[in-house]
């Protein structure tokens, strides 16, 4: 491992004074501190931002939350507000990692995790995401877990964070600290896609620093369904975060988005369009679903995504429905 040095930040703007050139922030490591080990990650810097005062989830009165960057994964699917009121949220986290990692991984952290495409987390494969320009074996080698939508020739990797899923449903929005003073940004325009530069993962401006995700309130049947290849601790080959409002035989409003099919969580806005104002029927949820994946380019290993994102959206809008 290359040798690094280590510090404790005591607030955003220690954090931002001391994120040099080769430093990255650390929350609870456990994406970071593995990529470390493997060479994939190497900052002459670790700027320890967990300690920072962002721990607290906060129930506004009109419903809507606002959770720390530092919150654990496990205070935000243990916290009875987030339960009641943001199922979906509380669903998606318990879906991810173990136990044990839940209990150390931040808010912030999970949101900013890399992919586990096996190409770039080997120092020793050629990988355009963790070193610009030397291509993309996955897209003839192993690919049955990575992207059908979003992807380029540059990359074809997807984004792990179930979490991030259930936001990007949810229509959060992201409070950012940097060297320009604090924003506010939609949680859709915080990942990327690909394109020609994969090595980017997000829209972030070198040293800033995610404080807090602001969720707005939900008050509608929503649900988290993970389709992955064993019961625990496995990253999706397809997921959905889903909710459905129904009123007078109609569907008044519906947000979607899919987990395990992209560089990003994937918002499913075709198939959001095709429903609203539609009877809440199987066929219905179908054709939107169809519509949605029309988009899809699967490779050679990984087509069978799309009937499988295409039966998920089908049946968890059905259970929807019936809870409406």
């Amino acid at each position: 491992m290359r040798p690094f040095t280590y510090e404790r930040a005591t607030s955003a703007e220690d954090a931002l004074q001391k994120h040099e050139d080769g430093a990255v922030y650390l929350g609870g490591g456990t994406n970071l501190v593995d990529l470390m080990r493997l060479g994939v990650e190497e900052p002459t810097r670790l700027v320890d931002v967990a300690h920072l005062p962002y721990d607290r989830i906060e129930l506004r009165p009109d419903g809507s939350l606002v959770v720390g960057a530092a919150v654990t994964n496990s205070a935000i699917a243990a916290d009875r507000t987030v339960r009641e009121g943001h199922p979906v949220l509380a669903q998606a986290v318990l879906a991810g990692a173990s136990g044990q990692i839940r209990n150390l991984a931040t808010v912030g952290g999970n949101l900013l995790q890399r992919t586990r495409c096996s190409y770039f987390q080997d120092a020793s494969k050629p990988c355009s995401k963790r070193a610009p320009g030397t291509g993309c074996p996955a897209r003839e080698g192993e690919h049955h877990n990575l992207a059908i939508l979003g992807h380029s020739d540059a990359c074809v990797a997807t984004h792990p964070s179930d979490m991030a899923v259930a936001l990007a449903a949810l229509d959060a929005s992201v409070r950012i600290q940097g060297r320009g003073g604090e924003r506010t940004i939609p949680f859709e325009d915080l990942h990327r896609l690909p394109g020609d530069e994969p090595q980017r993962d997000t829209t972030l401006e070198p040293g800033d620093l995610i404080t807090a995700v602001e969720v707005p309130a939900l008050g509608v049947p929503s649900r988290y369904r993970k389709v992955r290849e064993r019961a625990s601790f496995a990253f999706a080959l397809v997921s959905i975060a889903a909710a459905l409002e129904i009123a007078d035989g109609r569907v008044r409003d519906v947000r979607l988005a899919l987990g395990g099919v992209a560089h990003k969580p994937w918002r499913a806005r075709r198939a959001e369009e095709a429903l609203r104002g539609a009877e809440p029927t199987q066929e219905s949820f179908r054709r939107a679903a169809e519509a949605e994946l029309e988009a899809a380019e699967p490779l050679r290993d990984n087509a069978y995504k799309v009937p499988l994102a295409r039966n998920l959206i089908v049946r968890t809008l059905t259970e929807l429905g019936e809870d409406s």
